[in-house]
């Protein structure tokens, strides 16, 4: 089973994700993307029609669209956290489409890192632990975890509260400690579902600067779902998705009215 395994992802070695990196070719290409979900009454629900993009190497692209637009499922797609009904998903070059759920959890694992609304701490644990969690899924040794942990907690300005438990920190905080965990593992994608949505605007303004930050000085692709213009707008690049559909896919617009006027004429079709 463990040597099916290796022949099937290939990518296992971190070196692999630098060497890619470089290539200048997609790290993550959605093609012709469909997921339907089943309906207790019968039939089926389709919730995203034909989604195609790529992401490149070092992008830091924004995932926007209303509620029940369909973000949220292409974003679950891309974290390896459900699959397509159709189409093919590669990452790193590879298509991960007809993964098995235990090879999907090792792509998770070592391949994306998560950053939640809702920050997803152990509230018993102290941050150390926190962040060393992914860690331990890997099974590194003891030493190796804490050492990584504390240049991660060093990373988001947080090493002198490595003792503190979640619930004796602010929101912020709390959500740069997400960052460390996520950046743990030395993924090359950060995958941030709404990540100010629990936060004020003065806290969830500077936790946007750090992600641009992440992606302008160390290159980390980021992949960002929201449902406000203003937070898109410290994205490069947003990609709009409306009753399951792209409707806009390009830089940042100046004003949201472009966006506006993509869901209109997508809905006149």
């Amino acid at each position: 089973m463990a040597a099916a395994w290796a022949d099937r992802l290939e990518w296992v070695a971190d070196a692999d994700k630098d060497a890619y990196m470089k290539k200048q070719v997609p790290i993550i290409s959605m093609k012709k993307i469909c997921k339907s979900f089943p309906l207790e009454i019968g039939g089926q629900q389709q919730v995203l029609f034909d989604n195609t993009f790529d992401v490149m190497p070092g992008e830091f692209v924004a995932i926007m669209g209303p509620s029940g637009s369909g973000k949220s499922t292409c974003m679950n797609i891309i974290g390896a956290l459900d699959v397509a009904s159709s189409g093919v998903y590669e990452l790193y070059g590879k298509d991960i489409t007809t993964l098995l759920p235990d090879e999907l959890a090792r792509v998770r694992n070592e391949y994306i890192g998560f950053v939640f609304q809702n920050f997803n701490l152990l509230p018993k644990r102290n941050i150390l632990d926190n962040v060393m969690l992914p860690l331990m899924y890997r099974g590194l040794p003891m030493d190796e975890r804490v050492k990584r942990a504390r240049e991660m907690l060093k990373l988001v300005e947080l090493e002198k509260f490595e003792t503190y438990l979640p619930t004796q920190l602010s929101g912020g905080m709390k959500q740069r400690v997400a960052i460390a965990r996520a950046l743990a593992g030395d993924p090359k994608i950060i995958l941030a579902d709404e990540p100010t949505g629990a936060l004020d605007s003065k806290m969830g303004n500077e936790i946007l600067k750090f992600f641009k930050k992440l992606n302008s000085e160390l290159k980390i692709t980021i992949v960002m779902i929201t449902h406000e213009f203003e937070i898109a707008q410290y994205a490069n690049r947003v990609i709009h998705i409306y009753d399951g559909h792209i409707t806009y896919d390009g830089p940042v617009p100046k004003n949201e009215s472009v966006l506006v006027k993509s869901e209109q004429k997508a809905h006149k079709k």
